[in-house]
Order: structure tokens, then C-alpha cells, then sequence
């Protein structure tokens, strides 16, 4: 292919082109894949240069003074760019601003073709963190020295478009072609170069990938799962230390507490002389390999090691990091599945469908080709390996897994389907890798997912209780089932499903009959609701036994209508499954489909009347009834879900390891073993960190008054701490709020100001999932992310990472929230305290947790501000402060001189304080 091509980058004044002014042009010629040509220049824009942009681009306006202007230059930069295509990285800025600027001086405006590098790095590049050419530089390992300067920016986003042509060429033809086909909405001329790539890729003899295989059009990763090949020799446990020395060689450090953990966990598990014990390991001891190691010496695919953790991006650490280093050293290694939810994965049945109809919207059309390529990459099909969503958009709902019970064995894609092949995989596995909510999810599934064993390991189990809690609560959305109902009428399903029945009467009249009850359950619901809403008086509202017992004759009437609605849609769905399951092989793919989507309806409607039939009948004290008067939706939660033993998963693993940095909590030994209704002894390995010279703890002791103080008086002064310490200390900065509001307020005051720094911030609830958020803060060298829930616990960031927390607020539960009101209720009805024996114990958790972010090696440094005075002052206080490490040095000071403090700290010499 003989053309060349311009890779442009401007840099302006601003992003008004009737106003601002260009201050640097760069572009880069590329021909045959190569670059051939280079041109910069600054630019004297005749305007002053603001000092966020001097920031941002390092252009001074000394430096532009002596510059020539556009006009002196504007013919130059045209005739390079004749007769080429134009690239850029977001095309829409550069091409127009530049043809503006063109036009200005009198000019023809640009008539080149364009191409658009974000779009083609968004399709090509599916499982890329970011997109932002800084962060792809990155990834790729491109020299990026002056990020948004022009010559450099062109340059990099040169050897960007070298890259993705060759992946291009490098993709399955099919892919491609059916890229094209989809790329209508692609930036300018993008489609075009597809195109012209495609039809060059035609004329050659391309010998077909043998890591590729075609099935029914879609080009598809070949998948293995490779067989668990046991040693036939005995191999002995290493339990002193030189043999682990020996075992480990130049690969790994012995540390005394790993040892320790290794030698209780081998001991626990082949003993098999208590059901259940509670480990507390310090965060950053290596626990992971702590308990991995000694279990490669008894776990096998028929009695697997079974390990939960407390989040997906843990589950993708442990996978990632943590197993390759240790089947390094093994002999038998470990052989690991990650089992999480089906939606998490894609159904390549559902996304074939897809593309068979007509070409949807752009944002739709950009996911399909995105997945396309990906699924010539994924041997999991598991959407966490795309960081460019939350999977909220409808073309993901429309493509998601609906689990194995869905699948047809008819289906072309069965053989390959990413469950079933899951499925093998676990057969052969010895580990297999959850997290707390797949776990707890086991109560309620008909069919357990999770193997049975003899080796159960929880760990981060802090967070088992409230995991348990969240998935115990069952909710029904009134405004969800009615939305859900017209979407059905509209897309005329009643006729798709009759097609299917081949004229069998009966089963045709099943399905008009579904509608019709479906039709009068919206309506009763629809009526039910606010006869709810006025037994009760918060926003969101707790429901007593007392207040349902006061519902009206007339609510009484729809409830029990409600309840026998149900019913027949329980009978009259498994007839038409029933016939559906029968006549399955007769299906042709989007046949299939078709009745995928009548079975989801099915489980969805049968789980929502469950829902309905607990939330009128389950008035023991332990479960807690809410409306939501917005959504119009009821809840039913069990209080009283951490008891283990009542859980379907308890009694199916012989032995349970719960295992976590923050497990003695108070002088309490036994407050989880209570919660969690074991007999459980707690053991602690004594942490190794000297946090007298490792870390400080600041409680300014001229902090706001945020007990008084208005929400927007707070969030400034939050934002005001923010600033000072960002000021101070050019590293990445953590600060955990208790409260949404709180947070974005304070995002919205630093967003501008920060941007003028050029440093990033990242805030839970923009810019992507807690998972991507975590992945560009350990990117960054100095981001600052605001976060809060989710963000105080189950997150890994290095101690090098991470040497500046700032905690806003002790982090109660506001006590007068009604799901929080309601449960401290339910613990007095227990004779609970709920402060002493709930509130302080959580508060302390999070606090320690918050800690643990800190100091995760003994080389680690960090300092966590804490800007609530209660800490200090409250008559708790005490229990508190008591419960965090003996030798952390708590300075009350002046916030002035705790900055000036953290400073220092942070920069000298640890060993040299000694």
C-alpha cells in the first residue's frame, strides 16, 4: 500500500477554534508501516497562554515568543499534509481546529481522509486500561518523554497506528471482514482503511492461524483445559526452615511469619481435628503463598483446595501474580479455575445473534467489533478482561451468560462455550479460586457450582459477614416487572415464542395465557404499592410485622391475588420450558435465542414471586422488610445470614481456614467465631512491622467540627486537605469518605484545580468500575483517588504504591439510617449492644483495614491523616485508639505541623531514625 500517512498533533490555547489559537503543531509522516518524515514547530499565538495550559503542555509563553505565527507557517504545514491521510488520536479536535485555522489565513480547508487512532485502539485493543495515548504508550512500551507536546504526541501516536495495522493484519480474515461490515459509524474515513486493509489481506495467500478455530462464522480462540498430571512419588512437606529455603532457591525471601502460616495451615488441614479455625496474619506477610504452598501438598482435583476471597480483582491477583510465582518452585503445581457468576462471561450463542440483525447504534456497534477481536484473544470469555465497562449498557445484558442450564447441547457453540469449557477445566483443577459472593450465592442456587471438599480457605474473612447479609436481601422492583412487560408487548414476544410451538394449540395458548397473567400481576403490584407505602414514613422504608398487619382488606385481597398470580406463572412457565426442553434439537441458532430469552423471563419471574411469598410471610425477627418508594421496590434481608451453619455451603467442606489481617478486633478472641456460630479458636501471628518507624497517624487537632458543619462547608474543607497534601506530597493519595455526597462534592471542587496541576484524580462513581479506577491509580505516580464503601476494604495496593491515606471521618454507619436502625434493633432484641458489640467493632475494622493499605512489607513507609476529632476526644475514643498497633505514634497536632511532619517522615531515611 503506497500511501502515506499524517499523524498530527496540536497543541492550543484552549478548545474554543473561533478563540483560541494553536501554540505547537506536529506531524509525522508513516509510509509502508514506517516513519519516513518528520515536522514541528511552536507557534506565537498572539494570545496569552493560560497557566493551566503552560502546566499541562510545559509551553511557557517566553518560550512561543519568538515563535512564528500560523499565518507565517500555515503554507508550510499545508503542503506537507497534501495529498496524505490524516491521522490523529481523537481526530475530531485536531483535524477541525487545524482546518479552522487553515481557513483563518485564507486557505482551502483540509479535504483529506482521516483516520481516528482512539476509535481504532478502542476496537483493536479491547483489553487495553485506558485509551488516553499516554496510557497506551505505556502499555506498549513507547518512549513518551513530553506527553502533550505536539512533536511527541505525533510520534507516539505514529508508532500507535504502526501497531494496530499489525494487528490487523494479524487478525482471522473473518473478524475482519465482518469489522467492516459494522464499522459504518467509525470516525471519517476509518472505515476506509479497514477496507483497504482487508482488500490487500484478500490477495494474498494467508495461511490460517492454527491458534484459531472458525465455528459457525465466529473466529474463536482454541481453548485447552489441560489434565491434572499427579507425581507418583511421595513428596514431603518442607516444615523447617532450610528445607523451605531449598525449596524456594533465589526465587523467594524466607520470612518468618510466611513460615509460621505455612506450618499452621499444613498442620489445620492434615490433623482434621476441628471443623473450623480463625487466623489474623498482618496485611503484606505474603498470606496468599502463605496458604497456597502447604495446601500444593494436599489438594487434589478430586478433593480440591476451594479458596474465597473478598473481591474479583483479588481473585484475578491471586490468578495472575501470586500461582505463577509459587508452580515456579513447585513440583506439583498448582492447577487453578476461577469460578465467579455467569454474567461475568459471554454468551457466544446471545452475541452471534447480535450480529445478525441490523447495525445498531455507534456505542453498540464498537462493543461488537471490540468483542470480535477479543474473542480471538480470551480463553475465558470473562468480561473483567475488558476494562471499558461496567457491563451496564444494554448490548452487554444482551450478551451475558444466562448460566449452563440455558445452553442447548445442539447449539454449534456449546462445544466451545466458555462454561462448559469452565466446566472441564475444574474437573482437572486442585484450586479453585471464588470470592465471598459466589460463595454465599451457593445458599440459593438449586445445583451448588462449587465443588464439595475437605479444604475450604476464606480468606480476607473480614468481610464475610456483611457479604452474607448483602446476598441474603431479595428484592422486587414493581417499576423493573412493569418496564420489563411493556418491552415484551413491544417487542411482540408473545408471537416469537408462538412461532416456535409449531402450531401445537395448547402450548400456543400457554403462552397468550403467560401475557395475560403477566399482565394482571403488573397491574395488582402497580396497585400493592402504595398501599405499602402508607403503613410506613421514611424515604426508605422499614416495614414491622405490627405496620403489615394495619395493610387495608383491599391490599390483604391483592396479596393473596398476587401470591396465586405467581403460582401460575410458576405452572404455565415449566409447561412451555417443559415443551421447549423437548424440542431443542429441532432449534435452528436463533431459535435458540429466542428461547434463552423465555427461559431468563422464567427464572426471573420465579425468583421474584420467591421474593414476593418471603417478603408477606417471613416475620421472624432476623429478617428486616424495606420499601424503596422511588424504584417502588420491596426487600427482605436474613439479619441473621453470617450464621454458617444455617448456609447450604457450610456442611459440604470438612474443614474451613477463615483467614484475614484484621480478625481480633477487640479484646473479644472469640467475636467472629460468636457471629459466625462456630466453635473456632483465634490464632495470631504476630505482625512484623515496627510501625514506630514505619508509619504516623495525624489527628489534626484543628479540624472542622463535622458534626455542625453544612455538607458544603465540609466538602470544601475536605477538598481544602486534599490540596494542602497534594501540594506537599507529589505520590498517589487515597482518601476514603463515609458518605457519596461528601465524595462528589469534594471531586467536583478538585476537578478543575488538579487538572490545572496536571494530576489526575480518579473518584469512585466516574470514570469506570472500582476495578478500573484501582488499575489507573497503580499505573499513576501521583493520582489521587476518592473513594469510598468498597475502597476501605479488600483492595491490594503495594506499600510503594501507597504512602499517603487520607481517612475523612471515623467510618460509622449513620445510626439513624432505617436499615441501620432497624438491624441495631434486632441485636438489642438479641441483648446486644449495638454500639460496643456492632458499631465500634466495625469502625475499628475499617480503621485497621485502612492501615493495612499502609505498611504491607517491612521497607514500607505511610502516614494516614484522620480528620475527625472524635477519635481523640469521644468517651470510645480509648477503645479505639487501643485497638490499633501498640507503637503507632498518633500525633495531635496542628494540621499545619502534621503536614510539615508527614513530610519529613516520608522523606528521610527509616534506618537511620533507629
Amino acid at each position: 500500500m503506497k500511501n502515506t500517512y499524517a499523524i498530527v498533533d496540536i497543541e492550543t490555547t484552549g478548545t474554543d477554534p473561533k478563540t483560541d489559537r494553536i501554540i505547537q503543531f506536529g506531524c509525522v509522516l508513516v509510509e509502508n508501516g514506517e516513519i519516513v518524515s518528520r515536522f514541528a514547530t511552536d507557534i506565537n499565538p498572539d494570545q496569552r497562554i493560560s497557566s493551566q495550559i503552560q502546566h499541562l503542555t510545559g509551553i511557557s509563553n517566553q518560550r512561543v515568543a519568538k515563535a512564528p505565527y500560523f499565518e507565517d507557517v500555515a503554507v508550510t504545514i499545508a503542503n506537507f499534509l497534501s495529498d496524505t491521510i490524516f491521522v490523529a488520536h481523537n481526530i475530531y479536535f485536531d483535524y477541525t481546529f487545524l482546518s479552522n485555522e487553515l481557513v483563518r489565513c485564507g486557505l482551502p480547508e483540509l479535504t483529506s481522509p482521516g483516520i481516528d487512532t482512539v476509535e481504532l485502539a478502542q476496537i483493536f485493543m479491547p483489553t487495553a486500561l485506558s485509551f488516553r495515548l499516554k496510557d497506551l504508550a505505556e502499555e506498549l512500551a513507547f518512549s513518551h518523554k513530553n506527553p502533550h507536546q505536539a512533536d511527541s504526541d505525533a510520534e507516539v501516536t505514529a508508532e500507535l497506528l504502526i501497531n494496530l495495522e499489525k494487528r490487523i493484519r494479524q487478525l482471522p480474515l473473518i473478524t475482519l471482514e465482518q469489522i467492516v461490515k459494522l464499522a459504518d459509524h467509525m470516525a471519517f474515513q476509518t472505515k476506509d482503511y479497514l477496507a483497504e486493509i482487508l482488500a490487500d489481506r484478500k490477495q494474498q495467500q494467508e495461511t490460517p492461524s492454527a491458534e484459531i478455530e472458525i465455528i459457525f462464522g465466529l473466529a474463536l480462540k482454541k481453548k485447552t483445559a489441560p489434565l491434572y498430571l499427579e507425581n507418583l512419588y511421595q513428596r514431603s512437606y518442607p516444615r523447617m526452615k532450610k528445607n523451605k529455603e531449598k525449596l524456594y532457591g533465589q526465587k523467594l525471601s524466607f520470612r518468618k511469619e510466611q513460615g509460621r502460616l505455612m506450618n499452621l495451615v499444613y498442620d489445620f488441614f492434615n490433623s482434621q481435628e476441628k471443623a473450623d479455625l480463625i487466623v489474623e496474619a498482618a496485611t503484606g506477610i505474603g498470606k496468599t503463598l502463605g496458604y497456597l504452598l502447604p495446601m500444593s501438598y494436599l489438594a487434589t482435583p478430586e478433593n480440591p483446595l476451594v479458596v474465597s476471597t473478598a473481591s474479583l480483582l483479588l481473585q484475578e491477583q491471586m490468578l495472575n501474580k501470586d500461582l505463577p510465582l509459587l508452580n515456579e518452585l513447585l513440583e506439583q503445581q498448582l492447577q487453578a479455575v476461577v469460578m465467579k457468576s455467569s454474567r461475568h462471561y459471554i454468551d457466544l450463542a446471545r452475541f452471534y445473534q447480535t450480529l445478525q440483525g441490523e447495525i445498531g447504534q455507534k456505542q453498540y456497534t464498537f462493543y461488537q467489533m471490540a468483542v470480535l477481536v477479543w474473542l480471538t484473544m480470551t480463553e475465558t470469555g470473562d468480561f473483567d478482561e475488558l476494562n471499558m465497562t461496567r457491563l451496564n449498557h444494554t448490548f452487554w445484558q444482551e450478551v451475558g451468560h444466562l448460566g449452563l442450564e440455558s445452553l442447548n447441547p445442539s447449539n454449534p457453540f456449546y462445544a466451545v462455550d466458555f462454561l462448559v469449557q469452565r466446566n472441564k477445566k475444574l474437573q482437572q483443577s486442585n484450586l479453585v479460586i471464588t470470592n465471598h459472593a459466589f460463595l454465599a450465592e451457593e445458599s440459593y442456587r438449586k445445583t451448588p457450582q462449587l465443588p464439595s471438599s475437605s479444604y475450604l480457605i476464606i480468606d480476607e474473612a473480614h468481610h464475610l459477614s456483611r457479604t452474607l447479609t448483602r446476598i441474603s436481601s431479595h428484592q422486587l422492583s414493581v417499576t423493573a416487572i412493569s418496564k420489563r412487560y411493556q418491552q415484551l408487548l413491544e417487542t411482540n414476544k408473545i408471537l416469537t415464542w408462538q412461532n416456535l410451538v409449531n402450531h401445537d394449540q395448547q402450548i400456543s395458548h400457554l403462552i397468550e395465557m403467560l401475557f395475560d397473567i403477566y399482565g394482571e400481576l403488573v397491574a395488582d403490584l402497580m396497585d400493592l404499592f402504595p398501599e405499602m407505602i402508607r403503613l410506613t414514613k421514611d424515604d426508605i422504608k422499614v416495614l414491622s410485622q405490627d405496620q403489615f398487619d394495619q395493610v387495608s382488606n383491599y391490599g390483604q385481597d391483592l396479596i393473596s391475588r398476587i401470591q396465586i398470580l405467581y403460582r401460575d406463572i410458576s405452572i404455565v412457565t415449566e409447561k412451555i420450558a417443559a415443551y421447549f426442553q423437548l424440542h431443542q434439537a429441532s432449534f435452528g441458532i436463533e431459535e435458540q435465542s429466542d428461547v434463552h430469552d423465555f427461559l431468563a423471563l422464567k427464572e426471573k419471574l420465579n425468583s421474584e414471586g420467591e421474593t414476593f411469598d418471603q417478603f408477606v410471610t417471613f416475620w421472624e425477627a432476623r429478617y428486616l422488610h424495606w420499601l424503596e418508594e422511588k424504584s417502588q421496590r420491596i426487600a427482605v434481608e436474613d439479619l441473621a445470614a453470617q450464621v454458617l451453619p444455617e448456609t447450604r455451603w457450610y456442611s459440604r467442606y470438612q474443614q474451613i481456614l477463615y483467614l484475614g489481617g484484621t480478625l481480633k478486633i477487640t479484646s473479644d478472641r472469640r467475636y467472629f467465631a460468636k457471629r459466625w456460630g462456630i466453635d473456632a479458636d483465634l490464632k495470631v501471628i504476630a505482625s512484623p512491622y515496627d510501625y514506630s518507624q514505619q508509619a504516623r497517624l495525624y489527628v489534626p487537632n484543628d479540624s472542622l467540627d463535622i458534626q455542625t458543619a453544612s455538607p458544603e462547608r465540609y466538602g470544601q474543607y475536605i477538598a481544602e486537605i486534599i490540596g494542602q497534601v497534594a501540594a506537599k506530597e507529589v505520590r498517589p493519595i487515597l482518601v476514603l469518605f463515609t458518605s457519596h455526597d461528601i465524595l462528589n462534592r469534594v471531586y467536583r471542587y478538585l476537578r478543575l484545580p488538579m487538572l490545572q496541576e496536571n494530576r489526575e484524580i480518579l473518584a469512585q462513581g466516574s470514570g469506570g468500575s472500582r476495578e478500573k479506577l484501582l488499575k489507573r491509580f497503580l499505573l499513576s505516580e501521583d493520582a489521587i483517588l476518592l473513594g469510598a464503601d468498597s475502597f476501605w476494604e479488600g483492595i491490594d495496593l503495594p506499600g510503594e504504591i501507597l504512602q499517603v491515606l487520607i481517612v475523612t471521618r471515623l467510618p460509622f454507619e449513620n445510626p439513624k439510617r432505617p436499615l441501620v436502625k432497624a438491624r441495631n434493633e434486632y441485636l438489642t432484641s438479641l441483648g446486644v449492644n449495638s454500639f460496643y458489640e456492632e458499631a465500634i467493632p466495625h469502625t475499628i475494622l475499617r480503621l485497621r483495614q485502612a492501615l493495612g493499605r499502609l505498611i504491607r512489607s517491612e521497607e514500607d513507609k505511610g502516614v494516614m491523616f484522620l480528620l475527625d476529632q472524635r477519635f481523640i476526644k469521644a468517651s470510645y475514643g480509648k477503645r479505639l485508639q487501643k485497638a490499633l498497633p501498640k507503637d503507632l505514634p498518633i500525633i495531635n497536632h496542628s494540621f499545619a505541623d502534621n503536614l510539615a511532619d508527614a513530610h519529613d517522615f516520608l522523606n528521610s531515611d527509616k534506618n537511620s531514625e533507629k
